[in-house]
């Protein structure tokens, strides 16, 4: 890949705002003795020389959001985005469970002056063992629960909290592939749903970043920044290998090593001119806790030689 020209910048680059996140941290859950404290990971993140995280799994990083708050301004750090796990496609029956927790997670969000949730499909199979937990694919009527029940949730948490909700593709569930991502996109009210188009977990289900930013531009609402690696992505396709494996394989690499070019999804971006975050997440789960920071750094380095 071509890196942008530093002297030559992309109009509509300098609204882009770069950060990162836990999950390059290596950061999958709440609390896992895997994991690097939460601190080193304030203190690493600080070091690569980004200025906006998301919060990462809730109660990883602290919940009150006086301590969060000093913790991150004295790193120089900023909120972007709370991030929250739904399964709306199985209707009414979960929306008291899922509000519940919700409603914490865009709290502590808002608190700390975020303006955006990200939302992420359930599994249709776990992540670890690989078990069928439900059909791959949506009926008629799941596909009309998930769309009607995430545009309430966009309503709710707009209403109750000032936030924006962006909807996340992700690998191993029902919004995954470019069929399904334009199906749910096409379903719902672009005035209350948004899409954090997550460029690693598009690539891995098939789809083109810069082709879905052409085609549904108004829709993008967030960017999570992020490269598989052809190979090993291959290798998982044969021999379907759930999402959590393919990620300890190494399926998610570092940047500009893997695909797709992200220097081609900054442009396009930028063409929007609209105020768009571009969060890293290299899926690392489980790796050990000297990996990250110098990752992080070239990273950081590399996007600036994007013009990001």
């Amino acid at each position: 890949m071509t890196p942008l020209s530093p002297q030559s910048p992309v109009p509509g680059l300098s609204r882009i705002r770069v950060g990162s996140a836990p999950d390059s941290w290596g950061v999958w859950f709440p609390d896992d003795p895997r994991q690097v404290p939460w601190r080193r990971f304030l203190d690493e993140v600080a070091a690569s020389g980004y200025e906006w995280i998301e919060l990462g799994p809730y109660g990883y990083l602290p919940t009150d959001p006086a301590v969060l708050t000093e913790e991150t301004s004295r790193r120089g750090l900023k909120v972007s985005a709370g991030t929250v796990f739904t399964g709306l496609h199985h209707g009414p029956a979960v929306w008291e469970r899922t509000w519940a927790h919700v409603s914490d997670i865009a709290a502590l969000t808002q608190a700390m002056g975020g303006r955006h949730l990200v939302v992420i499909p359930s599994f249709w199979r776990d992540d670890k063992t690989g078990e069928v937990l439900e059909p791959d694919t949506l009926t008629p009527e799941q596909w009309r629960n998930l769309t009607s029940l995430t545009e309430r949730l966009g309503r709710e948490v707009r209403e109750r909290h000032g936030l924006e909700i962006v909807v996340h593709p992700h690998a191993d569930t029902h919004i995954d592939s470019e069929e399904n991502v334009v199906r749910f996109l096409d379903g719902t009210d672009s005035a209350l749903v948004s899409l954090c188009l997550d460029t690693g977990h598009y690539a891995y289900c098939g789809g083109d970043s810069v082709k879905l930013i052409e085609t549904y531009g108004e829709r993008i609402g967030y960017l999570h920044l992020k490269q598989v690696d052809p190979e090993i992505l291959a290798e998982v396709r044969a021999d379907g290998i759930p999402f959590g494996p393919a990620v300890a394989k190494g399926v998610m690499c570092e940047p500009p090593s893997g695909v797709p070019a992200l220097g081609p999804v900054l442009e396009a971006a930028a063409k929007l001119d609209v105020d768009l975050f571009a969060i890293v997440e290299q899926d690392m789960y489980p790796c050990e806790p000297d990996r990250p920071l110098p990752i992080a750094q070239r990273t950081r380095a590399f996007l600036r030689s994007c013009g990001a």
